[in-house]
């Protein structure tokens, strides 16, 4: 490689390292306990509830709304979740149908009685979530974050252009432990930074696709939705009152789709429907689909089952991206393979820095310019 091409490289990989490093490390730091988030929830959850009527009927969706909306007066709902190991129902309410996530109001209740499940409310796990999806900055603060994350792709991409001719004289994984500490620490690097660049580039490209999550939305509403909603100008968003039986939305969802599973119901006016219809999402039942949603659409004022539609390639993309982030879906052994991938990410980050703070000092000098490349991760 020419010098002049290698200093190029070297630029991206040092000027995109030290932009986004502080942002990937706490993106790192707070992914960590995110990969645990059910075990940790059950963890913390004591399990001493149990429904009222074990042995009696479940109550219809229609009266748990009714009692979520008598427990949040004034509110109107958002989405309605269903546990799938106990007879619990999860509603999400909001002073508006478009109300934003630090608005919202999440709470679960007995299919047996319509009372109170406790231990839903928000805590610490609520806080690191948002903190990693948005910064508490709503859209801005995803789509930063989603810079940054392209920032990590194009640090990813210079390193291992660079690792070849760094390495030219070296063996694959040299550690030189009798040169200075600065050299020592950036073999480390290198060496760490290789061997995870393909789980970072995927963990940090699907992190990009989270980011979009509110842009694809809204391009699956106005394109994919938008002979659905064309007869419906000039009306507005319907009330709680206005709506058709959510049961009867539910029960023809399910008939259209036999072989699918009920995930949850979007509320009219929210992201993840339109402003005039129920949106009834089921998934299918093998490991890959299980992730891959697919809305029935149900005029929310008449009840007139509208269409089943399926979701286009970049909804599915977001669908996927999200629990190939968190290693969700391979159980607990992908799970710790993704904390231990995560765990040496930040060594590389922290190397990285260490080794651009140490370039500064005049003893790390001379071992700088005998080592004019560093590859995959970090700010060397």
């Amino acid at each position: 490689m020419k010098q002049k091409t290698l200093t190029f490289w070297s630029a991206i990989h040092k000027w995109t390292s030290l932009i986004c490093t502080a942002f990937m490390l706490m993106l790192c730091l707070t992914g960590l306990p995110l990969i645990f988030h059910d075990e940790i929830d059950a963890l913390t959850d004591s399990g001493d509830w149990q429904p009222a009527n074990p042995d009696g009927p479940l109550l219809s969706l229609d009266q748990l709304l009714d009692a979520a909306l008598a427990h949040r007066p004034g509110e109107v709902p958002l989405f309605m979740s269903f546990d799938t190991d106990r007879p619990v129902v999860n509603v999400t309410t909001g002073p508006t149908p478009d109300a934003a996530a630090s608005d919202m109001h999440f709470a679960s209740f007995d299919r047996t009685s319509g009372e109170l499940v406790p231990g839903h409310e928000g805590g610490v796990m609520d806080f690191i979530l948002q903190l990693h999806t948005d910064l508490f900055l709503g859209l801005p603060g995803m789509l930063f974050l989603g810079a940054m994350g392209v920032l990590l792709v194009l640090a990813i991409v210079s390193g291992v252009v660079l690792y070849a001719p760094f390495m030219r004289k070296l063996d694959f994984g040299t550690l030189r432990y009798n040169r200075s500490k600065r050299l020592k620490w950036l073999d480390y690097h290198n060496l760490l930074g290789i061997v995870t660049v393909a789980w970072l580039t995927v963990v940090g490209l699907t992190g990009v696709v989270n980011t979009l999550a509110t842009p694809i939305l809204e391009t699956w509403q106005n394109r994919s939705l938008a002979d659905l909603t064309a007869g419906y100008q000039g009306a507005t968003v319907p009330t709680p009152r206005e709506m058709a039986s959510l049961d009867d939305a539910v029960a023809q969802a399910r008939e259209a789709a036999e072989d699918m599973t009920l995930q949850f119901v979007a509320f009219p006016g929210g992201d993840w429907s339109t402003d005039y219809h129920y949106a009834v999402f089921l998934h299918g039942n093998t490991p890959l689909t299980s992730h891959i949603v697919t809305p029935a659409l149900v005029d929310a004022r008449t009840g007139a089952f509208a269409a089943m539609r399926e979701m286009p390639w970049y909804n599915k993309t977001l669908a996927l991206s999200g629990p190939l982030h968190f290693g969700d879906y391979g159980g607990l052994p992908l799970k710790i393979l993704w904390a231990l991938l995560d765990v040496i990410t930040i060594v590389v980050l922290i190397s990285g820095l260490y080794l651009w703070l140490a370039r500064r000092s005049p003893v790390a000098g001379a071992a700088h310019r005998q080592t004019q490349a560093s590859p995959t991760g970090g700010a060397s």
